[in-house]
């Protein structure tokens, strides 16, 4: 199937269904601690990577960390950085976030510091980060590849797999079980909609919760 297919089916689920998907697949994909630092807006997409070290820029001549990635991104990617060094500086800020919604990429994701949050909110640039920080990269971390596997929350990362993050926190999904898992998610969704209704239509709270909620994953085969 199409990637681009597969993305426009993820823009209209949430974590949670996704999260309870890669459950019943036994997969994990919940990047722990990822929050949302700007907007309110979901993101859906596909991952491109990019990964810091500590130090600074061996290369002089070297692009400034991210620029590549904004570069090469299209509108169906999220950005997602891995700066797991240890050292509180931030890998991304407000100019690389006016860039990245210019470019209309979908949005940002970083294991590690941001900066600049009430500038990219101002952009309209969704970014998730572990934390934030006033601190400038510049002398203290650099790019060191981009496209490479990465960690994030603890979720072995690979460059074209998807993303999701919303309010509850990011969730990734192997670009090998995409299909798979979103199509499980679908059903939980649905099945928890149905759920919805028949709160609407005064059944009891009880029975919905303890016959359809407690063994809905058993069911989403």
């Amino acid at each position: 199937m199409d990637f681009t297919e597969l993305i426009t089916r993820l823009e209209i689920l949430d974590t949670c269904a996704v999260s309870d998907a890669l459950d019943s697949l036994g997969v994990p994909g919940v990047a722990d601690g990822i929050v949302r630092r700007s907007t309110r807006q979901s993101i859906a997409g596909r991952v491109r990577t990019m990964q810091l070290e500590a130090g600074k820029q061996p290369d002089s001549d070297a692009p400034h960390l991210g620029t590549r990635s904004i570069q090469e991104a299209d509108d169906t990617d999220v950005i997602v950085l891995e700066q797991r060094t240890g050292i509180n500086a931030a890998c991304w800020g407000g100019i690389l976030s006016e860039a990245a919604h210019y470019k209309h990429i979908r949005g940002v994701v970083i294991e590690g510091p941001a900066r600049d949050v009430d500038e990219i909110n101002a952009t309209g640039l969704p970014l998730f980060s572990r934390s934030i920080t006033p601190v400038a990269a510049r002398g203290r971390i650099h790019e060191a590849a981009v496209n490479v596997p990465v960690d994030v929350g603890g979720i072995a990362v690979e460059p074209g797999d998807f993303v999701i993050a919303d309010g509850s926190g990011v969730v990734f999904i192997p670009a090998a079980i995409a299909e798979e898992a979103i199509s499980k998610a679908e059903w939980i969704a649905a099945k928890e909609r149905h759920m919805v209704e028949a709160v609407h239509e005064n059944e009891s709270i009880t029975e919905i919760m303890d016959s359809k909620y407690e063994n809905l994953l058993e069911r989403a085969d």
